[in-house]
């Protein structure tokens, strides 16, 4: 709940702010998430998102539980 990881080829560094965009299947809203990323490796990063609202939190409980 508290993070992820993020498959990507960018260039991201630790401690960089940034914003994950997510819009869940069957969706018409895009979650904008803040996060930090905690750790990089070749195939991508990890974040640790940052304060989230009730709605946000719910929403990635759902994407978890599948």
């Amino acid at each position: 709940m508290g993070g992820m990881f993020v498959l990507s080829q960018a260039a991201v560094t630790f401690g960089e702010e940034l914003t994950i965009e997510l819009t869940p299947d069957g969706s018409r809203k895009t979650l904008s998430l803040p996060a930090v990323v905690r750790w990089t490796q070749e195939a991508g990063f990890g974040v640790q998102f940052g304060l989230l609202g009730a709605r946000d939190t719910h929403a990635i409980s759902e994407l978890t539980l599948r």
